[in-house]
């Protein structure tokens, strides 16, 4: 799977040069140039820590997919490896600087991945004794026990107020005192990318193939002479060590550690950005972990209740893209084969003004309906995208419930349209049928 999906992306190989052979480092030198470029088209401070935030959450979400996509294990505690990855990277740094070690900063994030190993073993022995439900359950059981501690060991954990460390003062290497956000933006780079290396290079080992035959078939497994329980806790390991990466450079990054970093919240929007992207393709949680990243810092700043439009936004992709983003990609690879996906475009620009006003209409009602909830004290006036109205004038509760009512009804008959169009680029069937 993963290799259609880096075919398509690199393209036919030219003579004399093997396809895997592109296929294999085309693509990664592609990531690394494109990565190397970005603070100079997006060079704002903001912009530096919204791309830092995206890439500690890609390695999260591609460690997560490890457990979800290749192994077929379902975590509600994948936080508790990313969390403790963090602490010690944390205390790692204290305990430099306190020394006056010679060791750099760009080292720290090892201590991370030794952490998240260390507990995943730990843990895994244990969990990965059960599959399916059982072991979602003890995740979520786990996750709970640790979250709990680390309120109450206050000097490991330090507390609802964590612990802090001092990035700079570790020794610098080529003058680097990693304390402007582009110089660790540049390190997330490049263990990103590193990390996305190895994992996808797991993928193509006996060892990554086995963890698919687990997920799909564990007595088929079982039957050929390997044990299931065994690929379960290797690859659980495996993501712990990730994880644990990821969140050393989290604390990195904030220079801080406290009980968020084993939150529930933390373990829910992993999960949700791997299952948006598409667990079932390599590149689906690097799309899901972009589109989380941004979608929270975005919504957060529009509205209070965020939260909200992203179960609501989880709900839609459960319901009617359940292959996620990459999903919805891969489907239109025929199309782009046979050079016929701009024959789709007016469909879908038919099919997307609808949506968009009955998405619209139905974000009026719900702003307003908050606003009269939960902001009465403010007084009825409130703004929407921009717009002056009341939330208890009759005006703009007909417009929103128009917009979506409206909305919706066009948006249903321009399936007839999508639908047409699919079928008359005549590769409706090796795309997998309608869209």
């Amino acid at each position: 799977m993963t290799d259609r999906v880096v075919n398509a992306v690199v393209g036919s190989a030219s003579r004399g040069v093997p396809m895997s052979a592109l296929a294999r480092y085309g693509v990664w030198v592609v990531a690394a140039a494109v990565l190397a470029v970005l603070p100079f088209v997006f060079g704002s401070g903001l912009a530096l820590t919204v791309m830092s935030l995206m890439g500690i959450a890609v390695i999260f979400s591609l460690s997560y997919n490890i457990l979800l996509g290749q192994t077929g294990l379902l975590s509600f505690g994948h936080a508790v490896y990313y969390g403790f990855g963090g602490y010690l990277a944390v205390h790692a740094m204290k305990a430099i600087v306190a020394n006056g070690l010679p060791v750099p900063l760009p080292v720290i994030p090892l201590v991370g991945g030794l952490a998240g190993l260390f507990f995943a073993a730990l843990f895994g022995w244990v969990s990965t004794k059960r599959s399916g439900t059982a072991f979602a359950m003890i995740s979520l059981g786990l996750a709970e026990l640790i979250g709990s501690s680390a309120l109450i060991l206050r000097g490991f954990f330090g507390g609802e107020e964590g612990i802090t460390a001092d990035r700079t003062k570790l020794l610098r290497i080529l003058d680097w005192s990693f304390g402007p956000q582009v110089q660790v933006y540049y390190l997330i780079a490049v263990w990103c990318l590193l990390c996305a290396i190895l994992m996808y290079a797991v993928t193509r080992t006996p060892l990554g193939r086995m963890c698919n035959a687990v997920r799909d078939n564990p007595e088929r497994v079982q039957f050929v002479g390997y044990d299931p329980r065994m690929v379960r806790f290797l690859a659980f390991c495996l993501s712990g060590l990730f994880a644990g990466v990821a969140g050393a450079l989290a604390a990195i990054n904030f220079e801080i550690a406290n009980s968020a970093l084993f939150g529930a919240v933390q373990s829910g929007t992993v999960l949700l950005a791997t299952f948006m992207g598409g667990a079932g393709f390599f590149f689906g949680p690097v799309l899901g972990a972009v589109l989380v990243v941004y979608l929270q810092l975005m919504l957060s700043d529009l509205t209070g209740i965020w939260q909200l439009y992203f179960g609501l936004l989880f709900i839609a992709m459960v319901m009617f893209a359940p292959s996620g983003l990459a999903g919805l990609i891969m489907m239109h690879r025929p199309l782009w084969r046979a050079r016929a996906l701009h024959r789709m475009v007016p469909a879908y620009f038919v099919a997307l003004v609808p949506l968009l006003v009955m998405l619209a209409g139905a974000a009026l009602m719900i702003e307003m309906f908050h606003h009269l909830m939960v902001k009465a004290v403010e007084g009825p006036a409130m703004k929407f995208m921009y717009i002056p109205l009341h939330a208890n004038a009759v005006g703009p509760w007909l417009v929103g419930l128009l917009m979506a009512g409206g909305g919706f009804l066009l948006f249903h008959r321009s399936f007839r349209v999508v639908a047409a169009a699919w079928n008359r680029t005549g590769v409706a069937d090796a795309a997998g049928g309608r869209p």
